[in-house]
């Protein structure tokens, strides 16, 4: 076991670890922070984006140890409050979910896309390209698309 500090939604938390766990399970069931969600389990589905440092990464296929040192978000801490980020606000306005499994991770991985200025995705192409990690099986990508325009134009 290894003592790890992690700086998740601007809070730091110390764990003893395995040092082969994977941030998705030092998130989950260390410190319980279940909206990040376990699909694939092999960086194939995207449901287990957060951010690090600001730029999408599969918590699935991070160890934990190397997420020290960097801020970390989480669904649970990407609105300020009870203030909606705008793009879990034009998720729910643009109903771009159903079953919700891939929900977290989407929102996660399009407010990365929004942070990025050297990304090209105004066209829904462009969004398409750059979403294409993140998977949805009930198949809400038109209202993703649409969610994810509203959220630039805010």
């Amino acid at each position: 076991m290894l003592p790890i500090e992690l700086n998740i939604n601007g809070h730091r938390h110390h764990l003893q670890l395995d040092p082969r766990t994977a941030l998705l399970d030092a998130l989950r069931e260390n410190l319980h922070l279940t909206g990040t969600k376990k699909g694939c389990d092999h960086g194939q589905c995207g449901a287990c984006t957060v951010h690090l440092d600001g730029q999408s990464a599969l918590a699935c296929l991070t160890l934990a140890v190397m997420a020290q040192g960097k801020a970390i978000t989480t669904i649970e801490g990407l609105a300020k409050g009870d203030v909606l980020h705008p793009m879990q606000a034009a998720f729910i306005k643009h109903d771009a979910f159903q079953c919700g499994y891939c929900t977290p991770g989407q929102i996660m991985a399009a407010a990365a896309l929004l942070q990025d200025k050297h990304a090209r995705h105004g066209s829904a192409v462009e969004i398409r390209e750059a979403m294409s990690g993140n998977l949805c099986r009930c198949a809400a990508y038109p209202n993703i698309i649409a969610a994810i325009q509203e959220a630039q134009r805010a």
